[in-house]
């Protein structure tokens, strides 16, 4: 069982960056993908990013593509999403889960987080 735990959000202004960072628990962590989802309010969670951990599989969401990055530190079980430029359409409550592999679908991934608020102010 992998336990993952968000932090890194807050309010920001139209242009900033922000880095979330997502740590996980558990030793099976290494060898899954990792994918980074948001959820606005009265809208569907969706797919923003995902890494495989291991292989150089990546995957971002084209709305984020050029802005967004996600990485992956195995010394220490985390995953980032570094997103810069950021627009007030990102806004909304960041959340990091795992997968089999890299996919872009929600109902795919698992060991979801309890999320992480970014607001971003125009």
């Amino acid at each position: 069982q992998v336990q993952l735990v968000e932090s890194g959000g807050g309010l920001v202004q139209a242009g900033d960056s922000l880095r979330l960072s997502c740590t996980a628990s558990g030793p099976t962590f290494s060898r899954l993908a990792a994918g980074w989802f948001r959820q606005a309010p009265g809208k569907e969670r969706e797919f923003v990013a995902a890494k495989s951990g291991t292989t150089p599989a990546i995957l971002y969401a084209d709305s984020v593509k050029g802005r967004f990055t996600i990485s992956r530190d195995a010394t220490k079980n985390t995953v980032y999403l570094q997103m810069n430029s950021l627009k007030p359409e990102d806004t909304a409550l960041y959340y990091c889960a795992t997968a089999a592999f890299v996919i872009r679908e929600v109902d795919r991934y698992g060991n979801w987080g309890q999320g992480t608020q970014v607001t971003v102010s125009s």
